[in-house]
């Protein structure tokens, strides 16, 4: 298994991942981007730098699978997002930079609300359940 993950994220992959992120920081950054691509472009952001997987890798699959698919259906919404000509500006911009993401620690920060939330969810759910089945709701 590690040796198909390790083929999925070498090489040309992750440089071209690495120009489409260093692309989305600076479409963030730009005046003309429509409100709704910068909100999409930082999520996507965050959680691509995030230290913290919304789904952790140790689970079988899926936490394989969250960076191959949230990550590029992120960066895809983004770009739906934006006028074309100003994307183009952006990616050619980012593949002609030496420009770096920066340490977004808020990412790790969102993310971990993100499974507290759902968390407390649970617990709500599972004291409601409890109740329901000893009959004190």
């Amino acid at each position: 298994m590690r040796g198909w993950w390790a083929r999925l994220r070498s090489g040309a992959n992750l440089g071209r991942l690495r120009v489409h992120l260093i692309a989305l920081w600076m479409l963030v950054r730009h005046p003309q981007t429509p409100r709704a691509a910068k909100w999409v472009a930082i999520a996507v952001i965050a959680y691509a730098v995030s230290p913290i997987d919304l789904i952790p890798d140790f689970i079988p699959v899926l936490g394989l699978l969250d960076d191959v698919i949230i990550v590029p259906l992120g960066i895809a919404l983004a770009v739906r997002l934006t006028p074309r000509p100003l994307w183009e500006q952006m990616l050619r911009d980012a593949e002609a930079s030496s420009q770096r993401l920066p340490a977004l620690r808020w990412g790790a920060a969102l993310v971990v609300l993100a499974w507290l939330l759902a968390l407390g969810l649970l617990v709500a759910w599972l004291v409601g359940w409890l109740g329901r089945r000893t009959g004190h709701a």
